[in-house]
């Protein structure tokens, strides 16, 4: 038994993905992305005092931009600026406490 040759032709793959004649959307805000992975980072490696600023800051920076051109983001703009803040409240409440221990560790003469 013989099959025909296969003549179906199909047509070539779109060159990127979504519905025809769609124009892709405004993307992600880097520096709400940046933000985030800073904070983060600073979070996990302890080194919060720094790292922390930095995130917030970005935040900042990348909520403006994002209100301004309309990209997307806010979210991790947001999320950025809430974790710096909690790693630099971290890192503040550590140093604290580290400077307390040390002060009543530590016999100062004349004291």
């Amino acid at each position: 038994m013989t099959f025909p040759p296969h003549s179906q032709q199909y047509p070539p793959a779109p060159s990127h993905p979504g519905a025809p004649g769609a124009t892709p959307g405004p993307g992600t805000d880097g520096l709400a992305v940046a933000s985030l992975v800073v904070s983060l980072a600073g979070l996990l490696l302890c080194c919060g005092s720094v790292s922390g600023v930095v995130g917030v800051v970005l935040g900042h920076v990348a909520r403006r931009r994002i209100r301004r051109t309309g990209q997307g983001g806010a979210g991790l703009a947001l999320a950025g600026i809430l974790v710096g803040w909690v790693g630099l409240v971290i890192f503040l409440l550590v140093l604290t406490w580290h400077i307390l221990f040390n002060v009543m560790a530590v016999k100062i003469p004349g004291w």
